[in-house]
């Protein structure tokens, strides 16, 4: 018997590359370029300075984040659900929702991790083409207008890499639309632009949402994420999670994840800072002869007619600026561009001025 025949084969996920030259402009995983809340040193302070408690097993239900999370949201502890970083939180929903029959929903073209996940689950799925202009339509995510069932339906809002946002109405025609089976919001990239679909909750127990720390609470490399859905959804969720593994969420990402949340003032100085930046950035671009889609993330996706995607891309990193490049057809030739410190995408500026140039001469 060949040992092989018995193993689950997927392709998977490529994560945007960590360079070690420290030279490097990194622009590439949409990381913050700002320190977290200053009360998340002060946490890891004084974590060093007494490492005891490191002998127990955290709090598995993360009591004193859940509390902190349902304060912000205006919504009740039992509504919330933490896991290591989103991709955590929605894989478990993966497993925990989409177990028919019928292939689960998602845009063509998003956050290829969601083709991954439902691989390793098992899970049919079908990808649906965004309009001429990579946006979202409502309609093909209705059965009562496709005449298909479905068995679930996920997408990011704001959408990544393309960073436009679909209006509320426009979510909650999807979620009113699917009444039997769950509408996955991925919010990751909410905090710098477009409507939250959280006001929907109330109305729709097929909802959930799902939010990170990585983003907008530059947290990446401590894994925190979240996702807030009505009392059973997250019952289920819970289930699911605790026979899967019920410590996921460490006492350091506990801690940290709580002084984040209690520092709002830090938090929407921060957001604010990058939004301002971006909406500098795009013109500029634009005034080079870029094409930039119309972003509500903290990053832009833009492509130029006289260069390919693949040379800007190589030309880029010859001057120590990485972006991210993606080589599905139809936005091969756009690169998907952080948004990190004004003085960064200053140097950006001045260096795509540079290649422009040397494309000019040849």
């Amino acid at each position: 018997m060949n040992w092989e025949n018995n193993v689950l084969r997927v392709t998977p996920y490529t994560a945007g590359e960590q360079p070690k030259d420290p030279e490097i402009i990194k622009l590439n995983t949409n990381e913050n370029p700002y320190p977290p809340a200053p009360g998340v040193s002060r946490v890891l302070d004084e974590m060093e300075h007494d490492p005891s408690k490191m002998r127990l097993y955290p709090d598995m239900d993360s009591t004193l984040l859940v509390e902190a999370l349902a304060r912000r949201e205006g919504v009740s502890p039992a509504q919330i659900f933490v896991g290591v970083g989103s991709d955590d939180v929605i894989s478990m929903a993966f497993m925990t929702f989409f177990r028919g029959t019928e292939k689960i929903l998602f845009p063509d073209i998003t956050y290829s991790f969601y083709s991954v996940w439902a691989e390793v689950h098992r899970i049919p799925y079908e990808t649906v083409p965004l309009t001429e202009d990579y946006r979202i339509r409502p309609e093909d995510y209705l059965p009562a207008v496709t005449g298909r069932p479905n068995g679930g339906v996920i997408f990011p809002n704001p959408n990544a890499p393309t960073g436009i946002a679909l209006p509320l109405a426009e979510v909650e025609r999807i979620v009113a639309g699917n009444p039997d089976s769950v509408v996955i919001v991925d919010e990751a990239y909410i905090d710098f632009g477009g409507e939250s679909a959280l006001p929907l909750l109330p109305k729709y127990e097929n909802l959930l949402v799902v939010r990170t720390f990585s983003k907008s609470r530059s947290l990446a490399g401590m894994r925190i994420g979240y996702a807030v859905g009505n009392e059973k959804l997250i019952s289920y969720l819970k289930d699911v999670k605790f026979s899967f593994n019920s410590y996921t969420m460490n006492l350091a990402a506990q801690k940290v994840g709580l002084a984040s949340v209690e520092d709002e003032v830090y938090f929407r100085a921060c957001t604010d800072r990058i939004c301002e930046t971006r909406d500098r950035f795009v013109p500029a671009l634009q005034e080079l002869g870029f094409e930039v889609l119309p972003s509500s993330a903290n990053f832009v996706f833009a492509r130029h007619p006289q260069i390919s995607g693949d040379d800007l891309l190589a030309q880029l990193r010859a001057r120590k600026v990485l972006v991210r490049h993606f080589t599905a057809p139809r936005i091969r030739d756009f690169l998907r561009i952080t948004i990190g410190t004004d003085a960064q995408m200053q140097s950006v500026l001045l260096t795509l001025e540079d290649i422009l140039r040397d494309a000019a001469d040849h």
